[in-house]
């Protein structure tokens, strides 16, 4: 026998369809999230060589720990959203883990790598997208947990 609440059939009948729905959604984000990723660390030199010059000095000089952050944001994301499928406590610290991994990306990109001057004012727009849904997804988490549909 575990400590954990387990979801009732009645609890089950109280969940809206929507929230599976909106699970469904966040596991298909994060998945894109991931092929970003996979995309990100395969750009092999003769493909970054084909960038303009500052895109190139930009892609240099990405950080370990940026990469890192990267792979949290979309790995995070991608087992929270499964985990709020599965209707998992879990889903909340992996969530937050990719929230913190989005806002350490973001760190790097704008502060410290500077992407707005080299990609331009449009480079701002996916990364607030980003944002708001990682924050959203917090937020559905939150809603599930203090609803009683997460065990």
């Amino acid at each position: 026998m575990t400590n954990e609440k387990q979801i009732s059939v009645e609890d089950k009948k109280n969940i809206p369809k929507w929230f599976n729905i909106a699970a469904t959604v966040a596991l298909i984000w994060n998945l894109m999230g991931i092929i970003a990723f996979v995309m990100h660390i395969m750009m092999s030199p003769d493909m970054i060589a084909k960038l303009p010059q500052a895109e190139q000095v930009f892609y240099a000089t990405v950080p370990l720990w940026a990469t890192i952050a990267f792979a949290c944001a979309v790995f995070g994301g991608t087992l929270g959203a499964l985990a709020l499928l599965m209707k998992k406590t879990l889903a909340f610290p992996l969530l937050v883990l990719s929230l913190l991994g989005v806002v350490t990306q973001m760190f790097h990109s704008f502060i410290i790598g500077n992407s707005f001057e080299v990609f331009g004012p449009s480079s701002t727009i996916m990364p607030t997208i980003v944002l708001i849904i990682a924050i959203a997804l917090l937020r559905l988490v939150g809603t599930a947990k203090n609803n009683g549909w997460l065990n």
